[in-house]
């Protein structure tokens, strides 16, 4: 949540010609259903028109169900249309392309909604954003969470609660990522047998990071947990407007064994960091196992290896020697994702068929992969229907897919044809806890194939109540219509691992805490969730029967679902007639096209991610990614200490591997920082059998007997053309440094063409970036060079910090050309996989 503005008029950083008056989040729960309004009002003090930004971050189980912007009395009104005909209306009133989406970028747990309008001199604009989602139950607790940005001091700010939960509530705990001390005290909480009232509301000197500055403490995730009481064995049905709510956590059960397969893809695309996180997720789940549990380690590239060809009693004996040979996993090959499930699956399958495992326990498969299958079966279609077919309805897949190059929907959807479900794992430096979360949170089944019955004369329109699995710490939720509003109570049975239990009391919510019809609306937004997952799988006639009744509710009840979208109309101005905007629902897996960002070049990025052709290294190492079809490029520096060599490119498919060795300065400069160059490079083709050491001063070609399959080219302006048959090309270049400059030595550049016919699994400080990157480019504002702004990037799942600026290209000319770039700062910090340490080889040609 949060206010930028962007003056037209050219002005000091200091100077602030906008004042954010007043940021309001007010969230109101009644059971379960989360109703929040997002309301800003910004004032512009100047004497000109300028923009002013309206940017808020919400969860992306939620939906949008209403936006609006109040301007001079005006109110404009957000319209919930289908895609298509939004799409059709958008393209027929915008032909400049110049507006785009509201909704712009996808992170964890949250997705971007961004807007902004130009404003008369002197006038005011407030934004008001509504959504709505139902809570759910992870490991115990739910979870609210408000994300809070507002980039300066506000004068009044303000976050507020409101929680009624008929059943009763057994805690209630509220925290932020940001508050100090100092702030703590400032959190409000009051709680009552079935009410909670949570508020947050600094001063602007509370806010303040010193006094008289403009910098705020308030930057972070507002977060409060809460669970319900929980006395009866069969949780609560909760009646309001003709509308139930059954909410079914049942306490006091006890876990059921489970059978697991744990299948982790070591190809080499996993280099580095993912597979050291790997690693250690991996020790922290197995030490986790229970006694009466078994379970299996199976590692895949282009070949599968088991620890054991059956499935093991997790004794503390059987889980250390898993353990050590899960500390021996490396990285190398290609993906065979088939094999390895297919090899997966059959051992379950066996050990079932000689009863080695318990028969009242749950059979599942945990997969991780972080690329697409490019080895065996390749194709996702059959790879989903062997899985499917071999799987049989008897056991559960749960994938993860590890960063952001996965197929996540492939992924999704045969884990939802198998009773399971998909999740993301992002690449930044607590994965290992991402890992270990997602398994706390499937690793204690407390009962298997779930059914809830009602009675069909009184009951109509019901929500799923089939479950595969009730998990330790989550809840079932099964909503529907009544037909006879009068009811004082109904018989609901449960039938779960052959046993049924029935009995019933309902529950009359005393109060109608949002609005009369918050049961009816918490009954829409499941259908539609449910009829959305029902759309992904299943046979052709039931997908679209699917997609059309979960079209017609978002209609009826105005949500932003991936069916649908609002249309916003932005205010006629001076210079541009009234144009529309669209507010999308993003889903996992898919990117939306970015809304334009202007800098200083007139170059203009958007989202998506395409063929690109030049990946360069030059200077104190400065690394370039450019990208043809974006016209822009991303580049960063790496720094350490001379002599320390790097790995830059290797692609064990193709066998191809690039490692280079810096240079320092010959002695420490005046302003002491010591400048680093590369000055050696090895290249080795391994299937050729070939080796180059290129330095500063001479070429050495090393091979084992084989013909030579490399061609070099040296031309007279120190240019080294470097052609691997059938492969990349490498143009590597001598910047010659006067001899008798103090400092200063001679020193190299390497620029790759044709990377496309490098495998997916090319890594490497320069390879990972070969076949392309996704990244959004938000929040231009100024930087401490006036001539180079800053942006936030939203890049591999996170947030960082870039610098609009330039680099030297010498492709073209020994002069050298500036190609502007975003500049990605600490050694590429959150741009590369892992960090710069990750990549530091003890030899011109080692591999690891």
């Amino acid at each position: 949540m949060g206010n930028q503005a962007n003056s037209r008029q050219k002005r000091s950083t200091s100077e602030s010609t906008v004042e954010v008056h007043s940021v309001m989040v007010e969230c109101t729960v009644t059971s379960r259903f989360a109703h929040t309004v997002m309301t800003s009002t910004a004032l512009n003090k100047a004497n000109s028109s300028q923009e002013i930004f309206f940017e808020v971050e919400l969860p992306k189980t939620a939906f949008i169900t209403n936006f609006s912007m109040e301007i001079e009395g005006k109110v404009y009104v957000g319209e919930v249309k289908e895609k298509e005909k939004a799409k059709k209306q958008y393209e027929k009133a915008v032909s400049t392309g110049q507006t785009a989406g509201l909704v712009k970028a996808s992170g964890r747990k949250m997705e971007k909604f961004s807007v902004h309008v130009n404003i008369a001199a002197e006038s005011n604009v407030t934004f008001i954003l509504t959504y709505e989602e139902l809570l759910q139950r992870k490991l115990g607790h739910y979870e609210i969470l408000t994300r809070v940005k507002p980039n300066t001091v506000i004068q009044q700010f303000q976050i507020l609660t409101n929680i009624y939960e008929p059943q009763g509530l057994s805690y209630v705990d509220a925290k932020a990522t940001f508050l100090s001390n100092e702030l703590l005290p400032l959190v409000e909480k009051t709680v009552t047998d079935k009410k909670a009232h949570i508020s947050f509301s600094p001063t602007p000197e509370q806010q303040r990071k010193c006094p008289g500055c403009d910098g705020t403490l308030i930057e972070g995730d507002f977060i409060i947990e809460y669970d319900v009481k929980r006395d009866k064995r069969l949780g609560e049905i909760q009646i309001v407007n003709g509308y139930f709510v059954h909410f079914f956590a049942p306490p006091d059960l006890h876990r059921v064994p489970k059978n697991v397969v744990f299948i982790i893809d070591r190809s080499g695309s996993m280099y580095g960091n993912k597979i050291k996180q790997t690693r250690e997720a991996m020790l922290a789940i197995l030490q986790d196992l229970h006694q009466e549990d078994y379970f299996a380690v199976i590692l895949f590239d282009n070949v599968v290896n088991c620890w054991k060809e059956s499935l093991t009693k997790a004794t503390k004996e059987n889980v250390a020697e898993a353990m050590e040979y899960v500390k021996g996993i490396r990285d190398e090959g290609t993906t065979n994702i088939n094999s390895a499930m297919l090899r997966g699956i059959n051992m379950l399958v066996q050990d079932r068929q000689d009863n080695h495992l318990p028969e009242k326990s749950m059979d599942m498969i945990i997969l991780l992969t972080d690329g697409m299958p490019n080895d065996g079966e390749s194709n996702i279609q059959k790879i989903q229907q062997n899985v499917r077919e071999a799987m049989g309805g008897n056991m559960t897949l749960f994938c993860l897919g590890f960063g952001n190059d996965v197929d996540y929907n492939f992924l999704d959807v045969m884990s939802k044809e198998n009773k399971g479900l998909a999740r993301r794992i992002f690449e930044a430096s607590d994965a290992a806890l991402q890992l270990q979360g997602f398994y706390d949170e499937v690793s204690s089944p407390l009962l298997l194939e779930v059914d809830l019955k009602y009675p069909d004369n009184q009951v109509d329109s019901l929500t799923t109540r089939h479950f595969n699995q009730l998990f330790n710490g989550s809840e079932i939720v099964v909503a529907g219509r009544l037909m006879d509003n009068d009811l004082d109570n109904f018989l609901v049975e449960v039938f779960g691992q052959g046993a049924t239990v029935s009995d019933w009391d309902v529950l009359y919510p005393d109060e109608e805490y949002i609005f009369g019809d918050f049961t009816e609306r918490l009954w829409a937004y499941l259908t539609i969730q449910q009829l959305l997952e029902k759309s992904k799988s299943g046979e052709p006639d039931e997908k679209a029967n699917a997609t059309a009744k979960a079209l017609d509710m978002s209609l009826q009840y105005n949500f932003v679902t991936p069916l649908t979208s609002m249309v916003v109309t932005k205010p006629e101005t001076e210079d541009a007639t009234a144009s529309p905007l669209i507010a999308d629902k993003l889903t996992e897996g898919k990117t939306q096209q970015n809304s334009l960002v202007r800098y200083p070049g007139g170059v203009q990025p958007s989202l998506g991610t395409g063929p690109t052709y030049y990946r360069l290294l030059d200077g104190d190492p400065h690394f370039m990614i450019e990208l043809p079809n974006r016209n822009d490029a991303l580049c960063f520096n790496i720094n350490d200490t001379p002599g320390t060599i790097f790995n830059l490119v290797r692609d064990s498919i193709s066998g191809i591997l690039v490692n280079g060795q810096i240079i320092g300065d010959k002695k420490i400069p005046p302003d002491g920082k010591i400048n680093t160059y590369f000055w050696k490079f090895g290249i080795i083709h391994q299937i050729f059998g070939v080796k180059l050491e290129i330095t500063t001063q001479e070429i050495l070609v090393l091979q084992d007997g084989k013909q030579v399959n490399v061609d070099l080219l040296v031309t007279k302006d120190g240019k080294l053309t470097v052609t691997l048959k059938d492969s990349v090309k490498f143009i590597i270049l001598l910047h010659k440094v006067w001899k008798k400059h103090p400092y200063h030595r001679d020193y190299l550049g390497i620029y790759t063409v044709d990377t496309h016919l490098l495998s997916p699994s090319v890594h490497g400080l320069l390879g990972q970036f070969y076949h392309g990157i996704d990244f959004e480019v938000t929040n231009l504002h100024p930087g401490e060079d006036p001539e180079k702004p800053d942006a936030t990037m939203f890049v591999k799942g996170q947030e960082i910090n870039v610098t609009r600026g330039w680099q030297r290209d010498f492709r073209r000319n020994w002069k050298g050309e500036n190609v502007p770039c975003w500049f990605v700062h600490n050694n590429g910090l959150g741009l590369i996989d892992g960090v710069e340490a990750d990549y530091i080889v003890s030899d011109l040609f080692t591999a690891v």
